[in-house]
Parts: structure tokens; C-alpha cells; sequence
């Protein structure tokens, strides 16, 4: 009986996704727009929208159809982000400081990190919820997010079926890209809620890397600072 509802689950989500393309063919610059939003609200499980791209691009304008196509991947992305907002939420105080000092710290670099995932088939969602978690500016993500998308749609719309080959070479395990995904998010995520970033910050601006790395099972929680023993 499992087997035959794993069956029926695939063979659904391959029928959702054939009547998906269907619908995008025949609306056009929509229907990408559309395609593109959908397939990529819900975490790990893209819907590969930038093959519509490739097919569409022989008829439609390419700078168009890549705006609307990047337009719609990132306002997508949004839900990866809100997700480790409201997370960061449920957050108490002092967990809620340490995100804080990280976020002072991925300040200089992260607005780079999310143009990076939103323009290679990197798995994004790795980044951006993470990235939520931490408070990151919604601004800075939405702006950096979108021009990612923007430029690779467009890209992949100038280069057409000659793309083709390369976005299939991609999706190749995807069932297995998709549970390895999942699981470095939840490596960094713990991560991220383990370490003492304001200890982090502390030691980075006195002494650089060699202070984090001298300092990282203070850094770690795996053992208390003297400061914090005598305090106990």
C-alpha cells in the first residue's frame, strides 16, 4: 500500500507540474510569471520554471520573459526568508542577541551571498532561511534576491535551448539533492542557534581568526567562560 501511494503521489506531482507547463505555454508571459512564483514558495521543492524559459524564449522577448521569470523566483523566495523570521521570532532574549551580533557580522557580505545563490542552481533555501533567522534586512535580501533571478533568467532566455542541456544536467537526483539540502540546512542551523555570536564578534574584532579559532569551544557553548562560572 506504501508503495503504491508513493506511486500515486509521484505520478500526481508529475501530472501537477506536466498541467503547470501546459498553463504556461498557453498564457505566456503570465503563465512564467506565474510558474516561476509558485515553483519557488515552498522550500526544497522547485518547480523547474527556467525550462519554460528555455522553450518560450524562441517566441516570446527574452529580456521580458527573463524580468517577469526573475521577478516571480524571487518573490517566491520570500516564504524561505519569512520562514527564519518567524523563527527568529519564537527566539528568547538572549538567543535572540546572539542572532543580532550575527547579523552585524553578515552584514558586510551577505546582501553578496544571496546574489550568488539566487544566480547559480545552488540550492538558495540553505542560505535564505538561515538568512531570515538572523533578522537580515528584508530590503538588502529582496534587492540582492531578485537581481540574482533577473539576471540568471534573462541569461537563460538569451541562451535558449542551448541552455537546455545544462538546466537538465541539474536535475539529475534531485530527490537526493533535495534530502541533502535538508539536511546541511538543519547542520546550520543548529550552528547557528549553538554559537555565542556576540563571544564570535568579540574575538574576530580584538583578534582576527586566530581568536575565534583559540576561543571556539568558549564560542561553541562547549564550556563556560571563567566570567560565566564566577557569575554562576
Amino acid at each position: 500500500m506504501r508503495c503504491c501511494g508513493r506511486v500515486l503521489d509521484q505520478t500526481f506531482l508529475e501530472e501537477f507540474v506536466r498541467q503547470l507547463e501546459i498553463y504556461a505555454v498557453k498564457t505566456g508571459y503570465v503563465g512564467v510569471f506565474a510558474l516561476s512564483f509558485f515553483g519557488s514558495v515552498i522550500p526544497f521543492l522547485p518547480l523547474p520554471y527556467l525550462f519554460l524559459v528555455v522553450i518560450l524564449s524562441d517566441t516570446l522577448d527574452p529580456l521580458l520573459l527573463g524580468l517577469l521569470a526573475g521577478l516571480g523566483g524571487a518573490l517566491g523566495k520570500i516564504s524561505s526568508y519569512a520562514l527564519g523570521r518567524f523563527g527568529y521570532k519564537l527566539m528568547g532574549e538572549t538567543r535572540r542577541r546572539k542572532m543580532d551580533a550575527l547579523r552585524r557580522l553578515i552584514d558586510r557580505f551577505g546582501a553578496l551571498g544571496v546574489f550568488i545563490f539566487a544566480l547559480t542552481p545552488l540550492p538558495d533555501d540553505i542560505l535564505y532561511i538561515p538568512i531570515g533567522i538572523t533578522g537580515y534586512s528584508f530590503t538588502k535580501f529582496m534587492i540582492a534576491s531578485m537581481a540574482g533571478k533577473i539576471v540568471l533568467s534573462v541569461g537563460v532566455a538569451y541562451l535558449g535551448r542551448a541552455y537546455l542541456s545544462l538546466f537538465r544536467a541539474f536535475e539529475i537526483g534531485n530527490g537526493l539533492s533535495t534530502a541533502i539540502s535538508i539536511g546541511v540546512l538543519a547542520v546550520i542551523t543548529v550552528l547557528l542557534l549553538r554559537i555565542d555570536w556576540e563571544l564570535f564578534t568579540a574575538h574576530w574584532e580584538r583578534d582576527g581568526l586566530r581568536g575565534v579559532l583559540t576561543n571556539l569551544q568558549e564560542i561553541l557553548v562547549l564550556k563556560r567562560s571563567k566570567n560565566s562560572s564566577a557569575q554562576g
